[in-house]
């Protein structure tokens, strides 16, 4: 029996001493490849129109905004290298007997004074809303975005009732008054 005895202990012996020996490590790093995204074609926003009645300086008015994607204007690109069509938007402010009070397209050329390099290379005019009466004055709510992320400049644009347009930064900490106006 012992050399059943040896031989069990050589076998237990052998198992012990592969099972603690330390796993031999290497420098190698092993990272997956992320896959670039290739562009595409332009990409073009939805066409967006709003139809708004408001009671100002005494009478009815309807507020038309439309924006649509304009091929005219100079596409932009983001980081990756895809295209983006820019947008134009139109305002018209139509008295209640039909005839045409204020029109106006409006791009992101409009906006340049107001914008940074990054945004007038980069962004395209993104929205145009109707806020509220204020007096003499309608006032609207309008954007220019870098396209597909929440980046976005806002801005202010007021039409009062002789035709006169004040554009300005929609900033809230804005303590320099009128600095920020110009008249187009």
């Amino acid at each position: 029996m012992k050399p059943y005895y040896f031989l069990s202990l050589f076998a237990a012996l052998m198992l012990l001493s592969t099972s603690c020996k330390e796993k031999k490590q290497t420098e190698d790093i092993i990272a997956h490849k992320q896959e670039v995204k290739k562009p595409t074609a332009p990409i073009r926003m939805q066409p967006y129109s709003a139809t708004t009645q408001v009671q100002w300086v005494g009478r009815t008015y309807t507020v038309e905004i439309n924006r649509m994607p304009d091929d005219s204007l100079r596409m932009v690109k983001d980081e990756t290298g895809q295209k983006f069509v820019d947008n134009r938007i139109q305002l018209r402010i139509i008295r209640s007997d039909g005839s045409v009070f204020f029109k106006k397209s409006f791009t992101k050329a409009d906006f340049t004074s107001y914008i940074n390099a990054l945004f007038q290379n980069e962004g395209i005019m993104e929205g145009f809303v109707f806020d509220k009466v204020n007096d003499n004055k309608l006032e609207f709510a309008a954007s220019v975005c870098l396209p597909q992320t929440d980046e976005y400049i806002p801005l202010e644009v007021s039409v009062d009732n002789f035709a006169n347009i004040r554009i300005r930064l929609d900033d809230s900490l804005d303590t320099n008054g009128d600095e920020d106006t110009e008249e187009i």
